[in-house]
């Protein structure tokens, strides 16, 4: 069971294991493609979305199963 991010559809760039998790495999979403997501459906600015993305989305902790939201630097090198 990999818990997705409501309404980030298309955002997603792979799976990753959480350190400490026991191997639980979470969804991982690019940062950039979300809150360009909420700029389109939602009308935001680039400050609003950046504001409401780091304290509703990054900040809700829903358990274990909590997707993870990278900036694209970390995908530097990373073969999907």
């Amino acid at each position: 069971f990999m818990l997705k991010a409501d309404g980030f559809e298309g955002a997603e760039v792979g799976t990753a294991c959480r350190l400490g998790s026991g191997g639980v495999e979470v969804l991982v979403y690019d940062t950039d493609s979300c809150i360009e997501i909420l700029c389109e459906r939602d009308g935001m600015d680039y400050l609003e979305a950046r504001e409401y993305f780091d304290f509703n989305v990054v900040g809700a902790w829903v358990g274990e199963c909590t997707p993870i939201f990278c900036d694209g630097d970390c995908f530097t090198g990373v073969d999907w």
